[in-house]
């Protein structure tokens, strides 16, 4: 499971150069675990493909208005379980201590419930273990998909492997309430304004694009995914 949570947390982070370049390298590795159906590993896959053959400066502006501009996408666990409120805090701390005791070394600039961190965590861990991590927020992976499925983003391809990957079945409620709000505008300045007016300030994946410090080009740093194989060398068989 470790490479496939590996690929997932690189091309949920901010796209650079770096991400675009490892296309193939990380649909190879997707194919080469096996862990996703066939299915997944395709529309994954084609998300993957995409990034590589777009404008960068295209990729990161439809990136930011995704997930630093709308709130309801946000790639902060907690922001959809606690919001601001003072819990947040000591959820971070009790996540952060899941991760030394990993030997998961954070750097200061990500917050522990920030999900690509989340998928490398779990890519430190057993199979059974980490199916068993991702399945406790399942349920907001399978909201943020809807989300993203609702803007017809191919994004949500990735929040639906995630939710496959736990052996979670979201619930109907769920998705059906999900499924009754209302799309956000990330260019309606006034709403975005009324929405984050009372936030404190955070640390996420924005920032790479504001600080110069892409987070991509350090999870795929991290990755040591297998060079690409030969086209002719099949990928099917794919576990379900």
């Amino acid at each position: 499971m470790s490479a496939t949570c590996k690929v997932l947390s690189a091309i949920l982070s901010y796209p650079t150069a770096e991400l675009q370049a490892a296309g193939r390298e990380l649909i190879f590795a997707l194919n080469e675990e096996q862990l996703l159906t066939v299915k997944h590993r395709a529309a994954v896959g084609a998300l993957i493909a995409d990034m590589a053959a777009a404008d960068l400066l295209e990729a990161q502006s439809r990136y930011v208005d995704l997930f630093d501009r709308t709130r309801s996408l946000s790639l902060h666990f907690f922001e959809h379980v606690h919001g601001e409120s003072r819990d947040r805090g000591q959820a971070m701390v009790s996540l952060l201590e899941r991760y030394q005791k990993a030997g998961l070394d954070v750097a200061g600039r990500e917050l522990p419930d920030y999900i690509p961190l989340f998928l490398e965590f779990l890519s430190t861990l057993s199979g059974g273990e980490a199916r068993a991590s991702l399945a406790e927020p399942a349920h907001i992976l399978a909201a943020l998909g809807e989300r993203l499925r609702k803007r017809g983003s191919d994004y949500a391809s990735v929040f639906d492997a995630m939710v496959a990957l736990s052996h979670s079945v979201p619930s109907d409620e769920v998705l059906e309430s999900v499924r009754n709000e209302k799309v956000e505008d990330p260019r309606d300045l006034a709403a975005l304004d009324r929405t984050w007016e009372e936030a404190e300030v955070r640390f996420g994946p924005g920032d790479a694009a504001a600080d110069g410090c892409p987070r991509a080009n350090d999870i795929l740093q991290r990755m040591n995914v297998p060079a690409a194989k030969p086209a002719s060398r099949s990928s099917s068989g794919a576990r379900t």
